[in-house]
């Protein structure tokens, strides 16, 4: 049986956390789970524990700061490699990307070495957000296919499955960008080293509980991001 690894990053998402694990678990033998807590005052890492007690497929990173979203996934994505499993997902604690979609990413991972969970692949499918925070979302993905070259829509999304082989061809250490930001450089790295990426529609719902970490910083960190790997190609060996 081939193992997957989900890697759930958290601060402050007690009132889901103890609710997504065990959807995620019930879907598939071969998933476990990895909650990487940035010391979360509410008691996140707790319940995490609590959960460890009676399953071995629950994992735990615990961090002693609020280190952000990029750290946290690198931690993970190292975490996967050590730990021997086939597959990594990216996925968020609040039940906006559906566990049940899991399958889904993992049978197209059979094919193709990054699979992403798209909001916009096959229309706008978001569900609960507001209008300046979707039109947000959508043009900044326009904008990151316009100066990128990326071939896909939905660049920012953070609901992935990647094969083994694509993470242990990245160069981890040197991933410091968060947010946003984050995931558009680890899906251009993937792209520009040839690996085969597809979308798949999902339905995106705002978050149930808890509190959104958005902030200007994220966004304008995406921005630069950007032009940034821009110009990191032009000068690049690597070429599709």
């Amino acid at each position: 049986m081939k193992r997957s690894l989900v890697i759930i990053p958290t601060y402050n998402e007690a009132d889901n956390i103890p609710k997504i694990i065990p959807e995620v678990l019930a879907q598939d033998e071969g998933f476990h789970v990895l909650v990487v807590d940035d010391n979360s005052p509410d008691g996140t890492a707790n319940m995490v524990i609590e959960l460890q007690e009676n399953n071995p497929r629950v994992h735990l990173i615990e961090r002693s700061n609020k280190l952000g979203l990029g750290t946290a996934y690198v931690a993970g994505f190292k975490y996967a490699l050590s730990h021997e499993f086939d597959f990594a997902f990216e996925m968020d604690a609040d039940f906006s990307h559906d566990p049940k979609s899991l399958l889904k990413l993992l049978e197209k991972a059979e094919e193709y070495d990054l699979v992403i969970g798209s909001r916009y692949i096959s229309g706008v499918n978001v569900v609960n957000w507001p209008m300046s925070r979707l039109i947000l979302s959508y043009t900044a993905n326009m904008y990151t296919r316009f100066v990128t070259g990326l071939p896909v829509r939905d660049s920012t999304a953070g609901f992935k499955c990647y094969r083994r082989a694509v993470l242990e061809s990245l160069d981890l250490d040197s991933i410091t960008s968060n947010g946003y930001s984050f995931q558009i450089e680890t899906l251009f790295m993937t792209w520009k080293k040839g690996f085969r990426v597809c979308e798949v529609p999902i339905i995106f719902v705002d978050r149930r509980a808890g509190v959104s970490k958005m902030s200007k910083h994220i966004i304008y960190e995406a921005a630069w991001m950007v032009w940034r790997l821009k110009f990191r190609s032009l000068f690049s060996k690597e070429s599709r």
